[in-house]
């Protein structure tokens, strides 16, 4: 072998361990990407705090807030879930609330027009647990909209304030669906379907829903409303026929909400954080505003989310595919 194979083969040789080893260092390095960034903006802590007002920090109350269609999505890819309401997160600060002993009382401002039976029911029953274990009081601070579940998850708090402008009620539940049977009829389109039972595939989009069906998923929707029914019976001390005559699915808006005993006060956050601190005895406790850390999925998503926000058939196939794909039962303003 000549001295220009011999030069060959040792740069060959070079080029492949240089190759493997920045492949390896490649590796480390955005393996470690993830949490570095996230060391650098969640900061260690689980959730961001904003100190709004105050100094007696052995006195805090603590303000989390309820955006959006209250719905548990999984949160698992992180285009999907940046921004909006995350609900895991939203009971992990609820649970951290009754925990934390310096927290005297705590703040929900909901902006929701409500959401899953489910996930309602969940925060419903956490607030409930915090009230009895805890003896800390709740308020609620209705946004522009907390209507449907934003009303069920309000229902058992201490005081619920609102605006006169704000939009509450729609109390009650609704299922929907789609059926395009003589849609797919016009365009030659045949659905096959193979079941173990004749209502393995209620509500089926792709033909008509029997008596029968309809009955039962009635059924369904009837033990949901009396739930929601009791629900406002018992935190607003009303009577259940009174209750019944209130929640037809109709919305009030703060004024009509606070003539009929569904709200107890005009106010904005302010105002309920400042009612707060007479209720726990604290004229400066430290209000806090507890957010969600801003992790490095939550950096990818939103970017990329404003990236294909400039495409908008990719920005609807994004919403069609982030949305479920069976009917349930809702706690639902539904325009």
């Amino acid at each position: 072998m000549n001295g220009k194979r011999w030069a060959a083969l040792v740069i060959a040789a070079v080029l492949f361990f240089v190759s493997i080893g920045t492949s390896i260092a490649s590796s480390l390095i955005f393996a470690d990407t993830e949490e570095i960034f996230n060391d650098m903006f969640a900061a260690d802590q689980e959730f961001m705090e904003e100190v709004m007002e105050g100094e007696d920090e052995l006195n805090k109350i603590a303000v989390f807030d309820l955006d959006g269609v209250i719905q548990d999505t999984g949160e698992t890819n992180p285009i999907m879930s940046a921004g909006g309401y995350h609900h895991r997160a939203f009971m992990d600060k609820l649970q951290m609330a009754k925990d934390d002993g310096d927290i005297k009382g705590i703040v929900l401002h909901v902006n929701s027009p409500g959401g899953g039976v489910v996930e309602s029911a969940e925060i419903y029953d956490k607030i409930k647990e915090i009230q009895k274990d805890t003896k800390k009081p709740v308020y609620i601070s209705m946004g522009s909209m907390a209507a449907s579940g934003g009303y069920y998850i309000s229902a058992p708090a201490d005081k619920i304030y609102a605006s006169p402008e704000t939009m509450t009620g729609s109390l009650g539940v609704i299922m929907q669906g789609y059926n395009y049977e003589k849609l797919a009829k016009k365009y030659g389109v045949e659905f096959v379907t193979i079941k173990s039972g004749p209502y393995k595939d209620i509500m089926s989009p792709n033909r008509e829903m029997t008596a029968e069906e309809r009955k039962i998923l009635q059924t369904m929707i009837n033990n949901s409303y009396d739930q929601f029914v009791k629900i406002i019976a018992d935190g607003r001390n009303m009577p259940e026929n009174r209750v019944r005559e209130l929640a037809d699915g109709r919305i009030y808006d703060g004024r009509q909400a606070k003539e009929v005993n569904l709200i107890d006060e005009f106010g904005h956050l302010e105002d309920v954080t400042d009612a707060m601190k007479k209720e726990i005895k604290s004229p400066d406790a430290q209000v806090v505003r507890y957010t969600d850390a801003i992790g490095f999925g939550s950096l990818l998503g939103m970017g990329a989310q404003k990236l294909m926000g400039k495409d908008l058939e990719t920005a609807g196939l994004l919403k069609l595919l982030s949305q479920p794909n069976s009917p349930r039962l809702m706690y639902l303003y539904a325009e």
